[in-house]
């Protein structure tokens, strides 16, 4: 299926977003529940699957939808089409604190890896599917599981990595050893394995887990510095309504003074 190619504009620091503009005809498809405002004359079409089976039939319809259901997405994409005359915009915003990444597949060899959650939007026709993890350890613990998603097509796609980004080529037969949740994506040419920490100290006590990832080039990687689970965790940690304990309070009260004020019960 054709490409639509479309121009953007990313704004923001911490909390950004990314404003597509459509010509006469062209559609862009976002994850569901990404859409932050659209211009008139956009018509949104709900669709299953990511829209670049569409003229495959039922069969190829479902095949999309599955694909998306394997990698934990919803079963459906929506897609965004401009029906009028001129110019059209329509803008996606990232889901919690980091970076929008815009990735233009036709010089990334129409191939990227990423992270199951880290899809935002993309121009129709770049097609979403799955990658399996090929090692047994990878898949048990390197905590994105057998399945990641996978971005193919020659279009503009652009996805979300959570703080801070880090871009690094790898060298061919050049390693480099990550925590595992700060994998954002990767050139399907690195190889991706995991590596136990060595020490039983370090594992039980490091607070980094037992295995770390070891990515080998050669290709490029983009790693981020605040994954959705560290950042959940922290926020779980600190909510006394979870269990946790509120932290960083500024009341010289303290829990006395949230019995006062109703945030304690």
């Amino acid at each position: 299926m054709a490409m639509d190619v479309v121009d953007f504009e990313i704004f923001g620091e911490d909390m950004q977003y990314v404003e597509i503009e459509l010509d006469p005809g062209e559609a862009a498809i976002g994850e569901a529940g990404a859409m932050m405002y659209m211009d008139p004359d956009i018509d949104m079409d709900t669709i299953f699957g990511d829209g670049s089976a569409q003229q495959s039939g039922i069969l190829g319809k479902l095949m999309g939808a599955g694909k998306r259901l394997l990698t934990g997405e919803s079963l459906f994409t929506t897609v965004y089409q401009n029906q009028g005359s001129g110019k059209r915009r329509v803008a996606f915003a990232a889901p919690y604190p980091g970076r929008i990444l815009p990735m233009d597949l036709s010089k990334l060899g129409g191939t990227l890896i990423c992270q199951k959650d880290s899809f935002l939007c993309a121009a129709k026709g770049v097609s979403l599917g799955i990658a399996f993890q090929k090692r047994l350890g990878v898949g048990l613990f390197g905590g994105e599981g057998f399945i990641m998603q996978k971005l193919e097509g020659d279009g503009l796609a652009f996805v979300h990595a959570g703080g801070m980004l880090m871009e690094r080529e790898l060298g061919a037969g050049e390693t480099l050893r990550v925590d595992t949740g700060c994998i954002a994506a990767l050139a399907p040419t690195v190889n991706y394995d995991i590596q136990y920490v060595g020490k039983l100290k370090s594992a039980l006590f490091g607070g980094e887990g037992l295995f770390f990832a070891t990515l080998t080039g050669p290709g490029k990687v983009w790693l981020q510095s605040l994954p959705l689970s560290r950042l959940a965790n922290r926020i779980v940690m600190a909510a006394p309504a979870a269990g946790g304990r509120a932290q960083g309070e500024g009341s010289i009260l303290g829990g006395f003074g949230g019995l006062l004020d109703g945030d304690n019960s």
